[in-house]
This record gives structure tokens, sequence and C-alpha cells, in this order.
């Protein structure tokens, strides 16, 4: 059994969410003014296994879930307004309308970034596809990147622009763990693609959208510190986050988290495999979707990766050297308060919002604007 890389250093357990909690004095925020004061709150409810949630520069949460729909969510009332629910979505277990980005000009440049599961003559699939956003509604559907493998686990499926806008895509093994270390197929990837589609000149596979490989299920993709994230599903033990690098392998399926086995030293030595800067040890959490938090609002969350997990059902809060190359410590908050949680957003005045993945129409998103 592995032992974790790093030591939990307290678990913080939400356990009375119905007793309303009065935000801590912070400096006014563009968002601030009449703005809800409970510390939590569930912010909309009677949702069906949301997956992607980011806040728009038109102060609106978009979201997405599984089964098609894309929304837009009005955080202060939790009105929600629905944009399109996309036909061409195939839900298989853990597959459907997975990951969404927006463009980093939007509204002036008016795309959103979606990936997806589909058929494709009884062939299970994921693309990537834009859409643009005119009076109110999505529209103009173009494919960017086609012929992923899907399964109904192991989709990855987060989506990021990077500042430099480049459009990467996490994907995952499609359940058939070879898949990872074919440097031919997109599956068990991170890839990097322009935001037309195209391929940049120096990607390292010419004509390749892939930039590392080795990957099983990452699900969880930031940019912070002038770096690139990951948060990854382990299989039984081990889950990961790792600082992504151009054309290198990451292991799996020969390595599981550090290479601290005979078998995994070996395959890291003679592949360069990098070490994560944090993994689970001898039992998973089910990381999914992954943000960078710095802001005053929540001074304990400065400098810190925060992480939904599925399994354990709380919020891992992993924080940063000062440079963003290691994990130094690691807390865990609201344990099993709201279920599993299936990703985390920030605004720009430091609220954190959260996104259950409970099923039955159950789901909620939740606002955290203080401790």
């Amino acid at each position: 059994m592995k032992p974790p890389v790093v030591l939990i250093l307290g678990i913080i357990t939400l356990s009375m969410l119905s007793v309303t909690c009065k935000k801590k004095s912070t400096t006014p925020q563009p968002e601030d003014g009449d703005w809800p004061s409970d510390s939590v709150r569930t912010v909309a409810q009677q949702l069906n296994f949301p997956w992607e949630i980011l806040w728009g520069p038109d102060n609106y949460i978009w979201m997405t879930e599984r089964g098609g729909r894309i929304s837009r969510i009005e955080p202060k009332t939790g009105a929600v307004q629905a944009l399109l629910t996309i036909n061409d979505v195939k839900t298989d277990g853990e597959g459907g309308l997975l990951g969404m980005t927006l463009h980093p000009n939007f509204p002036q440049q008016p795309y959103l970034y979606v990936v997806y599961n589909y058929d494709q003559s009884g062939n299970y699939q994921e693309k990537v596809v834009r859409y643009s956003y005119t009076n109110n509604t999505l529209n103009s559907p173009q494919v960017l990147l086609s012929n992923i493998r899907a399964a109904g686990i192991h989709n990855g499926a987060r989506l990021l622009i990077s500042p430099d806008n480049k459009l990467w895509i996490t994907t995952g093994d499609a359940s058939n763990s070879a898949n990872a270390q074919n440097t031919g197929i997109p599956n068990g990837k991170v890839l990097r693609i322009n935001l037309d589609g195209s391929i940049p000149a120096d990607n390292p596979y010419a004509n390749n959208p892939v930039w590392s490989y080795g990957h099983r299920n990452p699900q969880g993709l930031v940019w912070a510190h002038d770096r690139l994230y990951t948060a990854e599903h382990g299989a039984n033990i081990e889950d990961e986050v790792n600082i992504i690098e151009k054309q290198r392998n990451y292991g799996w399926p020969a390595v599981e988290g550090p290479c601290d086995q005979g078998g995994e030293q070996n395959f890291c030595t003679t592949n360069n495999v990098p070490a994560p800067i944090w993994s689970s040890g001898s039992s998973t959490v089910a990381t999914s979707g992954m943000e960078y938090y710095n802001n005053s609002r929540i001074p304990e969350w400065g400098n810190s990766l925060l992480v939904a997990t599925l399994k354990s059902q709380r919020l891992y809060q992993l924080k940063l050297s000062a440079d963003g190359k290691q994990v130094t410590g690691s807390r865990t908050w609201f344990v099993n308060a709201f279920g599993r949680l299936r990703d985390v957003c920030v605004s720009p005045a430091g609220r954190v919002y959260l996104c259950t993945s409970n099923g039955g129409n159950n789901d909620k998103v939740i606002e955290i604007s203080g401790l």
C-alpha cells in the first residue's frame, strides 16, 4: 500500500448547512452590493448531473449538464436560463455533454466550446464543437476535433483556453489502458489545438493534437503560475495532480502516482516520467474539476488548487509553493456535506461555486463566499 504523498493536515466537516452563516467582512468587490449574505448557500437546484460550471464575463454561471443541456445561471437569484439542448449528445454511463469553455474575448468574439459524446454509425465517439452565441441562443456549430474514442467511463473531457489562445482538451483512455501510450490516437492525452481547430506548428508531433500522453482519466484542468495543471483519476490508488509539460509521458498504465514501485521505477527512468505534485496514496478520492484560488475574500485558500471530488465527497485544498511547482500542504472541506462534487469555479470577487453529481434531478450549484 502506498502512503499519501502529501500529509492531510486537517479535515473540516460542515455538519449544519441549514444554519445561516454570516460572511466575513471583506473589501468590497465588483459583485457585492445586494448580494445574499449567507456564507454557504444553494444557488440553483433540481439540476441533473451538471458537469461544467464556469464564471462568464457576463457575470453569469455557465453550465453543462450531461444529458445535453447548456444553461446560464443568474448567481444572485439562481434563475436558470436554458440556451440549448444538443440533440447529438448520447449519454452512456459517465458519457454525454461534458466540458465547456468560453472564448477569452467573449462576448466580442462570441464563441463557446464544448466537448461531448455521440454515436457515429454505431461507434461511441467524442468531439469538440464551437458554437456562436447571438441573441441569447447558441447556433452555428463547427466541429473542431472529432474521432476521439469514447466509452461509458474514462472520457476525460475538460477544456481550457490558455493566455496564448490555445485550446487544451483532456481525454481519457476510453476504458482501454493501451490507448494512453499510443501517440497516434488522441485518447489518454492532453491535447492542444488552435481556436479554429487547426494544429499548432509547435506541437511535439506534426499534424497531431497530442501534447502529453500516458493519462488515464484527467477531469481537472487549470492554468496558474504560467503552468497547466491536471487532476486525474487513478484506478484503485493514486489519484494525481500533475504539471503538464510538452511531450512528457505521465506513465499510465505502467505507473500510478509516484514512481515508487520496482516496475514503475524502471518505466519512469526509461520514459522520463514526471512525478505528480500530489497524489491520494493508497486509495482514490475521484478527483474531478479543479480551479486556482488566490483571492482575499477567503484568505485561508490563497494560492491553492481547489479540487472537487466524487468518491470522497469533499473539496480538497492543495496549497502551492510560491512558484507553483509543489504542493506544500493539503486540507479538506465540506466533507459529505453535499454529496459527490463534479466541478468548481471562482468568480472575480472570490466566491467559489461547486456543482454536485448525485443525479435524479437532485443536483445543485452551491456558493461559498466565506468560511
